[in-house]
């Protein structure tokens, strides 16, 4: 029954459309951006009491974040979708033990920050409050956290910012979108009432937001990592990168999948960020 949970809520959304395709591709929408999972648990939050945890309020959302203080250059961590900061517990310790400051936020409605609500969008600019408040020169993202911080680097361009990570990011917002579309089975006409919601609470339409496009004009250093058998974000995401990125290093992995964690990654980070 699980499975076909999203064509059965699709099918309801599309029926909806009959009568008000606004009403719908708003439904549409709010489902979309509702994080079903990445509360922390027990054994996470025990885990993150190791750090100095602060609030930051951006736009009325408390952002949680997590800091290990050390000698060397900052570093922020951005978890993607149905995360949270515990994600990042192995690379964690390896940045602690080269005494490097590191930093980890929680996005809006994951983890310990707040709202029910998430967007790339809104987490760019979150992520921008965090670097600023903490001086931090290197950011890296997983999935769409990789995305929110090309988006925050492009919108900012914050001169302290010297390296991005991008970890298994998505190249386009057009491309989660029509995924998201595809697994609910949505009619055209939702799609399309979708597309005009966009444009319309957000003042491009969904193409507009490529991360891949913006990547072009980022002077900041990147490394772009992504596993050749990623179900999640295609491996030709990671491509789009390595061709628009002109300033970028790019490593394919393969049997890592979306998650990326594995020791060799790991030291692929560490080397570009101490070069």
């Amino acid at each position: 029954m699980k499975k076909y949970l999203p064509k059965i809520i699709g099918f309801i959304i599309n029926l909806i459309s009959c009568f008000s395709s606004q009403y719908a591709a708003k439904l549409a929408i709010q489902l979309f951006s509702t994080p079903k999972k990445g509360r922390l648990n027990n054994s996470e939050t025990l885990y993150l009491e190791s750090s100095i945890q602060e609030e930051i309020i951006h736009e009325s959302i408390s952002i949680k974040t997590y800091r290990w203080n050390g000698k060397k250059d900052t570093i922020l961590l951005a978890h993607g979708w149905e995360s949270n900061s515990y994600r990042w517990k192995d690379l964690i310790e390896l940045l602690i033990q080269l005494d490097h400051t590191v930093i980890a936020l929680d996005a809006p409605g994951h983890g310990g920050s707040g709202s029910k609500y998430f967007n790339a969008l809104l987490y760019s600019d979150c992520i921008h409050a965090v670097a600023k408040k903490f001086d931090v020169s290197t950011i890296i993202g997983h999935s769409v956290g990789g995305m929110s911080i090309v988006f925050s680097q492009h919108k900012y361009k914050s001169p302290s910012i010297k390296k991005l990570i991008l970890l298994g990011a998505p190249a386009d917002f057009l491309g989660v979108l029509k995924s998201y579309e595809q697994m609910m089975g949505y009619s055209k006409k939702v799609s399309n009432a979708i597309t005009q919601y966009v444009l319309k609470h957000y003042n491009h339409l969904p193409e507009y937001f490529s991360a891949s496009e913006f990547s072009k004009s980022i002077k900041a250093k990147g490394l772009i990592i992504h596993d050749k058998k990623d179900r999640i974000i295609p491996y030709k995401d990671g491509l789009k990168f390595k061709q628009n990125y002109t300033n970028s290093e790019f490593v394919a992995t393969k049997g890592f999948g979306h998650g990326l964690k594995s020791d060799i990654v790991y030291q692929h980070i560490l080397e570009f960020i101490n070069a």
